[in-house]
């Protein structure tokens, strides 16, 4: 088990806590969905994402999606809210410090080790047509993602939420990926705009799985997947640093860049070699 504490890079400078969030952002509740409804559900109380300007031209279902409930933390990752996933991207709401959980999954195949990455949507309203690790999404402020409070909690509902996304955003059956199987090594505290509009401002909670899984993606969500070995990705990066090569013009999501220039490598060869153990359930947050 690694213990490696938490660093000292601030991400923002607005330091956002339990008695001035809601000053702050009028539109964070301080309740989370109720446990008799679904993880995804939007409850009737909340203003809709579809009649707001910042939306306009958007596609419907992805719209649609911008009113899921996120989980609104402090800097140490502590519950102090919910907000909609619009809210919580808008980077009028990052600027000031609003701050939400995510997790990121890195799927493996169990023989050949090669990571599954997706290509976004078109769709998608933030970071569109990018590569990235094979499903980064939110767990949603329900009782049954959200955790008690403490690491073991939160990480058990993080991975809740990472069978379900991969199930909507890949088709992979929930049999496929049981939450025993997930290995959480984790968290990256990072900051990332997408355009003037939207951007990421995340605790990410790291999870790598390997599973042989069949793939339906919904296009709505996934462009396109590859299955890329540690040389390969290297190779691929290289192509878009050196502007040469048939992969040149690939772009790729900053947390995916952020997590593979510093840790995924090491993290991947451990893997390999039957050493996840020493980088799992890593106590601190990384600050990037």
């Amino acid at each position: 088990m690694s213990t490696t504490t938490t660093t000292t890079t601030t991400t923002t400078t607005t330091t956002v806590t339990r008695e001035n969030v809601l000053t702050l952002f009028p539109e964070v509740h301080t309740r989370l969905i109720g446990a008799d409804m679904e993880p995804n559900a939007v409850p009737s109380d909340r203003e809709s994402s579809t009649a707001t300007d910042d939306l306009a031209g958007y596609d419907e279902e992805q719209i649609r999606l911008m009113d899921e409930v996120c989980i609104v933390l402090d800097n140490e990752d502590q519950v102090i809210g919910s907000a909609s996933k619009k809210s919580c991207h808008l980077m009028t709401n990052i600027n000031q410090g609003l701050l939400h959980r995510a997790f990121s999954v890195f799927l493996f195949d169990p023989k050949t080790k090669k990571l599954l990455l997706q290509q976004r949507a078109t769709e998608k309203i933030t970071f569109p047509d990018m590569w990235t690790n094979t499903c980064c999404s939110h767990p949603l402020a329900h009782p049954s993602e959200t955790g008690l409070g403490d690491l073991p909690s939160n990480v058990e509902g993080a991975k809740r939420a990472a069978v379900r996304k991969l199930n909507h955003e890949l088709g992979i059956p929930a049999s496929q990926v049981p939450i025993g199987d997930f290995e959480f090594l984790t968290r990256i505290h990072y900051l990332a705009p997408s355009d003037g509009k939207w951007g990421e401002h995340e605790i990410d909670y790291i999870l790598f799985v390997e599973a042989d899984v069949t793939l339906e993606p919904n296009k709505n969500e996934v462009k396109d997947t590859k299955w890329v070995s540690a040389d390969e990705l290297r190779q691929l990066f290289k192509d878009v640093e050196s502007k040469t090569g048939v992969h040149k013009d690939l772009k790729y999501t900053p947390w995916f860049r952020l997590i593979c220039e510093g840790m995924l490598f090491d993290w991947w060869g451990a893997l390999v070699q039957g050493k996840l153990s020493e980088f799992t359930n890593e106590s601190g947050i990384r600050r990037m």
